[in-house]
């Protein structure tokens, strides 16, 4: 089971928009995929419990079923970090659980477990740990998606560094058209390719049709 961590370069940047398309990509290539959110917040109660907009993207775009607490295990209503959702519930973060968790997935035999973070790369967990901590102990590679936007380069450029510096390995990146009027798209594009340690895998534009966004992914370095 290859697994893959995808982290972005700040929140709202498309994190879930790149993970579905992955997605449904290597389900084209008929690979069995399941995905995780270990951590959500910004949940909706329903009659089912806390749901998680990403989370059930991730549910139904992944080819093998899982419950939704197998994919979300822990999740948080209030729309803050969730670091302090949990301090407000007067709860800590449980880190075992996510581990716990994780080792489950091999129980369904998928080819590619995806995990999608949080925010960016350094999202705190509380007690001066991050989610990054926790990505470096499980040994996941990662994929970045890099919103593009004014300010990118210098997010993208950190990122990466932060990454190499835990010793994990950037397996790939993603540029999602974040703006659709952001000047220089191709030198900014030109500029993270010649400086990333990492495999371009694709640039995915605005879009009407989400569903159409895998087409502009090449994933054979994933693979």
């Amino acid at each position: 089971m290859k697994r893959i961590f995808v982290t972005g370069t700040d929140t709202e940047v498309g994190k879930t928009f790149a993970s579905v398309a992955i997605l449904n990509q290597l389900n084209n290539r008929r690979l069995r995929t399941a995905a995780c959110k270990p951590v959500a917040s910004g949940c909706v109660d329903t009659e089912e419990g806390l749901r998680n907009e990403d989370a059930l993207a991730l549910q139904q775009a992944a080819s093998v079923s899982l419950p939704y607490a197998q994919v979300n295990p822990i999740a948080f209503a209030a729309p803050v970090a969730p670091h302090i959702a949990a301090s407000q519930q007067g709860m800590t973060i449980d880190e075992s659980r996510l581990s716990d968790n994780l080792r489950h997935f091999a129980e369904y035999s998928p080819d590619l477990l995806l995990v999608e973070g949080a925010g960016g790369w350094r999202l705190p967990l509380g007690g001066g740990r991050f989610l990054s901590d926790w990505v470096k102990e499980q040994k996941l590679s990662v994929v970045l998606v890099v919103g593009m936007r004014l300010g990118c380069l210098n997010h993208a450029l950190l990122t990466a560094e932060a990454i190499s510096r835990d010793g994990l390995e950037l397996v790939g990146w993603i540029a999602n058209q974040v703006e659709t009027d952001m000047p220089y798209v191709a030198d900014n594009l030109a500029l993270l390719k010649a400086e990333l340690n990492g495999p371009f895998l694709g640039h995915i534009p605005r879009l009407a049709n989400a569903g159409l966004a895998h087409q502009y992914l090449d994933l054979t370095p994933l693979l």
